[in-house]
């Protein structure tokens, strides 16, 4: 993180605040003591508004020597969300000007303004990183330097920090075209960041997967050409580590949907198909440099979902890795089946608890839409734990149901299981069926379906499309984890 914190006690004033784009952030409508008070009331009283306004849309104001002043209100009674929305509004006019210096002050209590402060110092640095583009001229730059005023907080925002660490690596990685980011490429990006976070790397490459058995992904990994697919296995382990979690990512890096080709409406954007191994990459990442007491497994299907004359088919049959038999009905239901064999290596380790991040089904987009993603657990109490935990980080997630009969739906008369049904429906809970057919060792797993990793106009603290979600949900669940 190159972008310089400077923390001041001191109250933001009118004198201490010149030359540059500043943040307001008030905790109540009736403060009555911040900078630029008067220019706010002539603004509010020419657009018909009232300060109370401010707790739904912030106000930006242009002062004379071109400055922009932007001013929100967080309510005590904002969730998490609620105030990176409102941050987000309230910062869009000053980042796109492309600032060295912001000047954020935040005024009310001690409580508030801590919570504000996180909440603006997050959203800030989020929307201050540099992500990929191939315009010729780009005129987007790093902000250098944002001034906070009003408080200091101790810790100097080192998990917010983090966590944008690991959400940038997310996007960067996800808004890469899939001609530079084929699978080979990937492992190769991979193997950097092993490298330079000091992680252990093991690959399973296809000549190992066919060897082993793991016939559910060589089914995918099969149809491209070359066969550059792979289980790619990271391991996070400090020296004082309290429990072990498995972290899985779907890495699809491109889907064609296979023999059932998506029609160009629906393949438009399947590069963004291994968004959930990105985030399993950005979740590890801001672990480490976290230095979060825990050993964290990432597991990362890497594969592309191609056409061609190897590719799999309508009513194959094949086996997978822990010897199930399983029914081709979709070969556009690809997700499942690379994730299959991996949540079979990972847990094969016993870790204490695992968790997949995926864009599997549409859905679970059509059930939730692009504001919420979606989890199924087969433990009630972590279905609870991760709704909490995407509260608490302001990433919102919804839990859906894994009861046993809707796995009657995916009988197969030839094979142990259908690979999905054609006829549609609760596919989400169809999926995470299946995919709980390849967990061994009875272990506690939590399924994340990424209805939300884009959306137009941005989502909660991201103004990008691509919004990294997951990453500081993710870190929520695994701090909450080792709470217990």
């Amino acid at each position: 993180m190159t972008i310089q914190i400077v923390q001041k006690r001191s109250v933001a004033t009118e004198k201490n605040i010149k030359g540059v784009h500043f943040l307001c952030v008030l905790s109540d409508v009736t403060l009555k003591t911040f900078p630029f008070i008067k220019e706010l009331d002539r603004k509010l009283k020419r657009i018909h508004k009232k300060m109370s306004s401010l707790t739904k849309e912030p106000v930006t104001i242009e002062v004379q020597d071109g400055r922009l002043l932007s001013f929100v209100v967080l309510d005590k009674k904002n969730n998490t969300f609620q105030r990176h929305t409102l941050i987000r509004k309230a910062l869009q006019p000053l980042i796109v000007e492309n600032p060295e210096t912001l000047v954020i002050g935040v005024f009310g209590d001690e409580h508030s303004k801590e919570i504000n402060a996180r909440a603006a110092i997050y959203v800030a640095l989020m929307n201050s990183q540099k992500l990929p583009t191939r315009k010729k001229e780009s005129i987007k730059k790093n902000i250098k330097s944002i001034e906070l005023f009003g408080i200091e907080v101790k810790d100097k925002f080192k998990d917010e920090m983090a966590v944008v660490t690991g959400n940038t690596l997310t996007r960067e990685l996800t808004m890469l075209p899939p001609n530079d980011l084929t699978p080979s490429i990937y492992r190769t990006k991979i193997k950097s960041l092993a490298k330079l976070n000091g992680w252990k790397i093991e690959e399973f490459d296809m000549a190992k997967l066919k060897k082993m058995g793991a016939g559910s992904f060589v089914a995918v990994g099969q149809g491209s050409e070359p066969q550059d697919a792979a289980i790619v296995h990271l391991t996070y382990k400090p020296k004082q580590s309290k429990k072990k979690i498995a972290v899985i990512g779907k890495g699809i890096c491109f889907d064609t949907g296979g023999h059932n080709l998506k029609p160009a409406r629906y393949m438009h954007g399947m590069h963004e198909d291994m968004n959930g191994s990105a985030v399993s990459l950005g979740i590890l990442l801001a672990a480490t440099v976290l230095k979060l007491p825990v050993q964290i497994d990432c597991w990362l299907a890497i594969a592309q979902n191609h056409i061609g004359p190897k590719a799999y088919k309508q009513n194959d049959v094949v086996k997978s890795l822990n010897g199930t038999s399983i029914e081709i009905i979709h070969t556009d239901a690809e997700g499942r089946m690379v994730l299959a064999d991996t949540l079979t290596l990972a847990s094969r380790l016993k870790p204490d608890m695992m968790m997949d991040f995926a864009t599997l089904t549409g859905s679970m987009a059509t059930a939730l839409g692009d504001r919420y993603s979606g989890v199924i657990s087969n433990r009630p109490e972590l279905s609870c734990l991760a709704v909490g935990a995407g509260s608490e980080s302001g990433e919102r997630i919804a839990a859906f149901p894994f009861d046993e009969d809707y796995e009657e739906d995916l009988e197969s008369g030839i094979a142990d299981i259908k690979q999905c049904t054609l006829e549609g429906g609760a596919d989400h809970i169809h999926a995470a069926r299946f995919l709980n057919r390849f967990i061994e060792n009875n272990v506690p797993w939590l399924h994340t379906d990424l209805s939300s990793s884009n959306r137009k106009g941005g989502l909660g603290a991201a103004l990008s499309e691509v919004n990294g979600f997951g990453v500081g949900f993710g870190i929520q669940v695994l701090k909450k984890v080792l709470q217990k």
